[in-house]
């Protein structure tokens, strides 16, 4: 199954956290991502997909990027994982410390030193075996990926092995900026530096795939595929190249947060087809958790669900889309708000979207304030072509009755986020100012 209406977020790390939370970036501090060092990462409180499924006795292994805090304790391992084996940042920040300018003395580089790839394991008893791996400068680059699939096949095939349901996230570095190939893959398919990229994730890809055929655990497989964030259009023509106006860290433009998705299992969801109804990363959670029999995810963690000796109490965003998936029903979500960093620049509500503020540019992008929410229904104007069309004030104008259940939609999420505030509070979060912003046009 093909997802034509899918979101993710605006950048790598809140992309993640989406997923493998099931709620809003903004709630578990996670929305920006974090420096070296910094406090900003996962947090005990916060219950992962790795975390709900160790209960059904499933084996969890990430591998790859994980860019969701890089302390000892914001390791996957530290987070239901029992194995990890990656990156904690961005793929170019492995090759910082290349340049000419970066800082020679060794006492300064230590104090803002970036991780190397880093192997961990989950002891068992609430601890972690922690290994560096050494660093993953640019020439590593090249051949990073071969290891980190190394490393998934030996989990997958040890976890069949032993008959063990298993749960492997596998984060490749492709397509992320900067683009190190290995010769192999210098000019394989004639269109350049990006698609020679394409065609080796896309191997390797097919190389997990393969395994799970060869070790005949194929048709009681769940294979998703996805991606964190929209397209980085600032690095053309090393990517970038989508329909979608806007871009990766880039306001309430579709270009930030509308991704492609495939999800496969065979027998229990459509085969060959492509639907067009509204999903998002933090839908993944209680959809993979409803397929193990929990269909109340929701208000259980809303109530207090205990796993071990942890009881977890929080505020999931996302919707159990089982019936999406088995093509009996329709998506569950109506809303869906966009965040860039900690700022609050849009709502979706159904089909009808509103900008509170627009920014066309990541790097060095401005962002405006607008006196009334832009209007657009996706449907008309998917890729957001026909704001300055001449006849669009008049038409936005004559739908400033959707105003209303917008500014009310609104109010119902800011309560919750009161209810089930940020985890870590980002130094620009600001509450008060995102109500005032988003209600603007209704005092008016």
């Amino acid at each position: 199954m093909i997802f034509m209406d899918h979101y993710a977020q605006a950048s790598c790390t809140a992309g993640r956290a989406a997923f493998i939370t099931g709620q809003y970036p903004i709630r578990v501090g996670l929305s920006t991502v974090g420096l070296a060092g910094a406090p900003q990462g996962m947090q005990k409180e916060d219950p992962t997909i790795a975390e709900l499924l160790k209960p059904h006795g499933y084996v969890t292994g990430q591998f790859g990027k994980n860019h969701l805090g890089d302390r000892d304790e914001h390791l996957p391992t530290a987070h239901g994982f029992d194995e990890f084996f990656g990156i904690l940042y961005h793929l170019n920040a492995g090759q910082y410390s290349e340049q000419y300018d970066y800082p020679k003395d060794p006492e300064v580089a230590k104090a803002f030193a970036w991780r190397g790839v880093i192997h961990s394991k989950a002891d068992g008893k609430g601890g972690q075996i922690i290994a560096d791996k050494g660093a993953f400068g640019s020439e590593r680059q090249r051949t990073l990926d071969d290891e980190f699939m190394v490393e998934s096949k030996r989990f997958i095939r040890d976890a069949v092995t032993a008959g063990s349901p298993f749960f492997v996230w596998h984060n490749t570095t492709r397509m992320h900026y900067q683009t190190h190939l290995p010769s192999a893959y210098d000019g394989v398919t004639g269109y350049g530096l990006y698609a020679d990229g394409v065609k080796q994730m896309d191997d390797h890809v097919g190389e997990l795939l393969d395994l799970l055929e060869e070790l005949g655990v194929a048709d009681n497989t769940m294979v998703m595929f996805s991606t964190d964030n929209g397209a980085a259009s600032n690095s053309w023509p090393d990517g970038g190249n989508q329909p979608f106006r806007g871009e990766k860290g880039v306001g309430g433009y579709e270009g930030g947060f509308r991704v492609p998705c495939v999800v496969s299992w065979p027998g229990r969801i459509q085969e060959g087809v492509a639907t067009g109804e509204f999903m998002a990363m933090e839908d993944w959670m209680p959809t993979i958790l409803s397929a193990l029999g929990e269909d109340d995810l929701k208000e259980a963690l809303l109530e207090g669900k205990t796993i071990g000796n942890t009881t977890y109490k929080v505020h999931l965003d996302g919707y159990d889309q089982t019936d999406v998936l088995t093509g009996s029903g329709k998506s569950k979500r109506m809303d869906f708000y966009y965040f860039t960093e900690t700022t609050l620049h849009g709502l979706r509500y159904g089909d009808w979207k509103f900008l509170f503020k627009k920014q066309d540019k990541w790097f060095n992008g401005v962002q405006e304030n607008l006196n009334t929410p832009l209007i657009t229904n996706l449907k008309l104007d998917p890729f957001e072509r026909f704001h300055e069309a001449r006849g669009f004030d008049e038409w936005q104008e004559n739908r400033s009755w959707t105003l209303a259940p917008a500014t009310a939609q609104i109010n119902k999420f800011m309560k919750s986020l009161q209810e089930f505030p940020p985890r870590i509070k980002s130094l620009d979060f600001d509450l008060d100012a995102m109500v005032a912003d988003a209600s603007s046009a209704q005092a008016r």
